[in-house]
């Protein structure tokens, strides 16, 4: 960035996103900054964030995929809602054993959504109290997001930003942007070599 006069951008607006002070129950932590995987769909972090438009608050959800960092699901709303779960269970399969990681927050600690990960057999973990380094590979996601995308757009309605995040999400993000932890590949390619290389190993059988 220095070689190119760059200068990195930071946006200033800030909502907070998490209600921890609520009678709801809080599974244990399970994962403990453990964010090892040896596949996809071991470990699914998930998180909430704003994005500011000119119409108010824009409420975005992802799901990540602790193996590839792949965004498996993602939604966009004005109210709290477990869209981005239910589209990451559309999207994926083979799920047994899975964990699911998130802070404590309210929404997460809803009848609806650990009802939604019971009938699918993944097991709640979620951070400890106060601790945002155990779900940090999800908060890099958004700040990847943000710093990338958002942060440079000034958006005037919900709508165009909802669009705005979903081609960043679907057509950049996941097949086409490269994470040095994943050996300067795309989560996308990075999952397709894996699935190749599990190939070419039964080959040998």
């Amino acid at each position: 960035m220095r070689d190119n006069s760059l200068k990195v951008e930071r946006k200033k607006k800030f909502k907070r996103t998490t209600d921890s002070h609520h009678n709801k129950p809080v599974a244990p932590n399970l994962l403990e900054q453990d964010f090892t995987c040896t596949g996809p769909n071991q470990k699914w972090g998930a998180d909430i964030s704003y994005v500011w438009t000119s119409e108010g608050w824009l409420y975005l959800a992802i799901v990540v995929d602790l193996f590839s960092r792949r965004i498996v699901g993602w939604a966009t709303s004005n109210r709290m809602m477990t869209t981005a779960l239910k589209r990451a269970l559309a999207t994926r399969t083979s799920l047994n054993g899975l964990i699911h990681v998130s802070d404590r927050g309210s929404q997460y600690c809803s009848d609806a959504y650990l009802r939604l990960l019971s009938r699918n057999k993944i097991t709640p973990s979620m951070s400890g109290k106060g601790n945002c380094f155990d779900n940090s590979m999800v908060e890099t996601a958004f700040k990847t997001i943000k710093s990338e995308m958002l942060w440079r757009t000034a958006f005037q309605t919900r709508q165009k930003a909802e669009k705005a995040l979903g081609l960043y999400i679907e057509g950049f993000y996941n097949p086409i942007r490269r994470h040095s932890s994943l050996g300067y590949q795309s989560p996308i390619a990075f999952e397709r070599q894996k699935r190749n290389s599990e190939t070419e190993a039964l080959h040998f059988l």
